[in-house]
């Protein structure tokens, strides 16, 4: 506290809180602080027993007086009202250097009167409040807080001990019953001096009556200082709070307890975090209620009352004999609202359910070892929490109604199926049937709407969760730990968008997790270790809420794990199985990643991998979001081209090729750029088939003669594919729509340049198809593209649908020069054929002059436009099978005649317009 108060450093006026329950020593703390370092300023006072005072006539007035008379060492102020003396000390208060305490404050308005702000004191002066209420020292009221705690094993035993017996150390005979005693001091000072001073040169026997009389009856002196923070709460609500707690609560779940509480009307959010701002409750780090011992049994006696009643007539129930008697026999009255009864196992006993016919007020209901023999419609129809543990029925009884009940918890319950006749129970917001071990099967939850903790632990014969868990959309935690015959989870679970935390820990039998995971968008807790899962499903690495992971050998915070997760399915050397398959097993090190739905961040991560990887698709969605992945595949390849090439120079992998997926041919130019070689790669992606074995002749027969690929169009003799070219390594087409055909190949031409030295080298490093129209990116490594089959490729050609817009990207290593790229369209059926059917061929005028081209043919039918276009003898292009829309989209230069059926574009258009499709 003094290095707090930071005398010595700091010129400024600073406020120092010390908070904690009653008798903690917060006074006897301050007192020492204000000896020691008091003299140290130049005015000093002590203001005890502020919340006190403050409530006597004229104590508000009297406790300003009795702070400028310590001030000003007994110089008598006469101050006529509290307004007036906030004003007085103001003005004689601001030039002085003062170190005062203000001890038990408990209202905001008894530190207005007399510490209004800062600025009523010196420049060094320093304030201490002492306080049970928290909520004084809020936010800037003061600078700093220090927490009172209870004292520990030692210090309370040398404490009690000077007490009890004057010395450091007891009386030999005394040692473990005043261990006992320090034990229900619970390390409270007060409590500690009180007892010690009473029990003083007292004989042995008389020490164990006054233990076992503090079980039933605390002292009398302690419980006073105790009940001020009791007697000090804002109204009724908080007060049932606090002694429904004392009686039933402690160690329990604060949320939990908030919802039973809420169920019973009393607010308790707000009422919990007031007992804690009062010293009264506590909350731990793992969310558990606490309350001093002391303070619990002041709870207590409170509800037991003065003078004692019997205990039929006691609002809670709880000590062991009490309950018994009220059972036994059947004296129970309305008055009760909460019993709790938990027995041994060895020594459970059977009561009859009348004992609880007048107990119409019931909120509460805790069991433990406890039978109940007869018709269950006399338990409250207002209970709220039912707790049985050991519950000893195959079922809960249809005459039990339960639509009030907002947790049940039947813990090592002999339930085989929950419900005889399943009531709606709209309030239930917590069901716990952890270890019983005789459960089957679920309950239906569509009768629980508002369900939000389902904890089903330890059920080794639970084999199938309902199908009907869908309907939770308010659940935030599922436990089914242990649960060791549950083979597999609905596929309904997946759609929970609520659900928080899933734990299938120790669930030996299910053996995968579907992708279906990533839509349960708020789930951030996910436990699975010590089941047969082997396959991490892609989708948790996508998924953006998860924070904490128990998966497959992995643990710990997503952040960490993830990273190591996504380096497994790269690693040959893992021991974890890939996600997913590879295709080839002469390519083991390299793997297929498909990314659903991805973020930039997720594919940054991924991207520094790339090298590794045999295959990427990507699902950006939204054609923004394929232009910014694009860019960063694009850049991370380039980036590995060009670490490669620094440290190893390629070499040639082609002689181990399939022929039938990629053909390389070679052409040296003529004289004058000798030192650079014209190459060409063709690539064949889906099924093939006689008319890919035509066309595939037909390049190679034309690089033979032209020594590059170059760009074929069909023919009479060769229709059924469609061609689409580009200058430089990327094509952008649309896919067109042929009625009645499949496409089945996509062909890929690319014609490049190299330097005598990468004759060796095969150039092309990736391919990359982007899917405007889906938002999706396909990236293939050219090994991965050599190892296709014709299924594999078929399942890529596959994705590509009619209309969709498409961009084929070819990605070379430095030093090659990409000319230009085709695409070749193989389609299932003959596509001449069709358009003969239902197509009309129409004669267009062409024009020769050199600045304008015409359509030099069009054959249309209602829905399709097979389009040549001309200028001259050197320049033609050609687009088969576009929609209307299409052929007629560069309306800003077009000029339609039907009469004369013209179709005119200029030249420079028309160039645009086919690179871009």
């Amino acid at each position: 506290m003094i290095q707090l108060l930071d005398i010595q450093q700091s010129n400024d006026v600073l406020l120092i809180g010390m908070w904690g329950m009653g008798g903690i020593g917060k006074t006897t703390l301050a007192k020492d602080i204000f000896n020691k370092i008091g003299r140290n300023f130049e005015g000093r006072s002590f203001i005890p027993n502020i919340r006190e005072v403050w409530g006597q006539p004229a104590g508000q007035v009297d406790l300003q007086q009795q702070l400028l008379s310590d001030i000003f060492k007994g110089t008598s102020t006469k101050i006529q009202s509290i307004d007036s003396g906030k004003v007085l000390l103001k003005d004689r208060l601001c030039h002085k250097r003062v170190f005062i305490i203000l001890d038990d404050v408990d209202e905001l308005e008894q530190l207005d009167a007399l510490c209004g702000s800062r600025n009523w004191f010196g420049s060094g002066s320093r304030i201490i409040i002492t306080t049970r209420n928290k909520d004084i020292l809020r936010g800037d009221r003061v600078d700093k807080v220090y927490s009172n705690k209870e004292m520990d094993e030692s210090e309370s035993i040398e404490l009690f001990n000077w007490h009890a017996f004057k010395q450091v150390s007891p009386i030999e005979e005394f040692v473990e019953i005043s261990k006992n005693v320090v034990k229900y001091s619970g390390g409270l000072p007060l409590a500690l001096e009180v007892l010690g001073r009473y029990l003083f040169e007292k004989k042995v026997t008389e020490w164990n009556c006054v233990l076992k009389k503090l079980e039933r009856i605390p002292n009398d002196k302690v419980q006073k200082k105790l009940k001020i923070s009791y007697d000090g709460l804002d109204d009724d609500y908080q007060k049932s709070i606090f002694l429904d707690v004392a009686c039933f609560f402690i160690g329990m779940d604060r949320n939990d307890v908030i919802h039973i509480l809420n169920g019973c009307g009393f607010f308790a959010e707000d009422g919990i975090s007031v007992l804690v701002e009062r010293s009264l409750v506590t909350v731990d780090n793992k969310n558990k209620l606490g309350m001093h011992n002391l303070l619990r049994d002041m709870g207590r006696e409170i509800i037991c009352n003065k003078p004692r009643m019997e205990p039929e007539e006691r609002s809670r129930l709880w000590f062991l004999e009490d309950v018994d008697d009220v059972l036994a026999g059947q004296t129970g009255t309305k008055a009760v609202e909460g019993l709790t009864l938990k027995l041994p196992r060895d020594s459970a006993k059977c009561y009859s359910t009348k004992a609880f016919e007048n107990m119409k007020k019931l909120r509460l209901l805790q069991l433990a070892g406890v039978q109940l023999d007869g018709d269950f419609e006399y338990l409250s129809r207002n209970l709220r929490w039912l707790s049985w543990n050991g519950f000893p029925l195959s079922c809960i009884p249809s005459s039990f109604y339960q639509g009030n009940l907002v947790s049940i918890e039947l813990e090592n319950s002999n339930v085989e199926v929950v419900w005889e006749a399943t009531q709606r129970m709209e309030k239930l917001k917590i069901l716990n049937l952890s270890h019983s071990h005789y459960l089957t099967e679920t309950p239906d939850f569509s009768n629980m709407p508002n369900l939000e903790k389902l904890i089903l632990i330890d059920c080794p014969r639970l084999r199938e969760v309902s199908h009907s868990i869908g309907h939770l959309d308010k659940i935030l935690l599922i436990n089914l730990e242990d649960c060791i015959s549950l083979q597999s989870l609905p596929r309904s679970i997946y759609k929970l968008k609520s659900l928080k935390t899933l734990i299938l820990s120790g669930c030996s039998m299910i053996d995968k997790l579907e992708e279906d995971l990533e839509q349960m968008e708020s789930l951030t807790t996910l436990l699975a270790n010590n089941t047969a899962i082997t396959r991490v499903p892609l989708s948790i690495v996508r998924s953006k809420s998860i924070g904490y992971i128990s998966l497959c050998g992995y643990e710990g915070f997503s952040r960490d794990i993830f990273p190591s997760i996504i380096w497994s399915w790269m690693s040959p050397t893992s021991s974890l199985s890939s996600p997913f398959q590879t295709s080839s097993a002469n390519i083991s090190s390299l793997v297929s990643l498909d990314i659903p739905h991805s973020s930039s961040q997720e594919l940054s991560s991924i991207s520094d991998h790339l090298s590794r990887l045999r295959s990427l698709w990507v699902e950006c969605g939204s054609e923004l979001q394929l232009s910014v992945d694009a860019k960063i595949i694009l850049d991370a390849l380039y980036a590995t081209i060009s670490k490669e090439m620094d440290s190893t120079s390629a070499t040639s992998k082609i002689s181990n090729m399939n022929t039938s997926a990629l053909i390389q041919h070679c052409s040296q130019l003529r004289a004058s750029e000798s030192k650079y070689l014209l190459k060409s790669v063709l690539l064949q992606l889906g099924m093939n088939s006689e008319v890919t074995n035509n066309l595939k002749e037909s390049i190679l027969q034309n690089m033979d003669e032209n020594g590059c690929g170059g760009c074929l169009f069909p023919s009479d003799s060769c229709p059924d594919w469609l061609t689409f070219n580009c200058e430089g390594s990327s094509v952008m087409f649309e896919v067109p729509q042929v009625e009645g055909c499949t496409l089945k190949t996509m062909m890929i031409c690319i014609d490049y340049s190299s330097t005598l030295d990468n004759i060796t080298s095969n150039g092309l490093a990736n391919l990359l198809v982007k899917n405007y129209t889906k938002a999706t990116i396909q990236l293939y490594k050219r090994e991965a593209l050599a190892s296709f089959e014709d299924e594999e490729g078929q399942r890529v050609v596959s994705s590509i649908e009619p209309c969709n817009k498409v961009e084929v990207v070819a990605v070379f290593e430095n030093g090659f020069i990409v000319k230009k790229t085709t695409v070749y369209l193989v389609y299932d059926e003959p596509i001449g054929e069709k358009m003969e059917q239902c197509q009309e061929q129409e004669e267009i005028v062409c024009s020769g002059d050199e600045d304008e081209c015409f359509v030099r043919e069009v054959s249309s039918n209602a829905q399709d436009y097979n389009v040549i276009v001309s200028s001259g003898d050197e320049n033609e292009c050609v687009v088969r099978n576009v929609s209307p829309q299409v052929a007629l989209a560069p309306m800003e230069d077009l000029q339609h005649n039907r009469r004369k059926k013209v179709f005119k574009w200029r030249w420079k258009t028309v160039k645009q317009w086919f690179c871009k499709i």
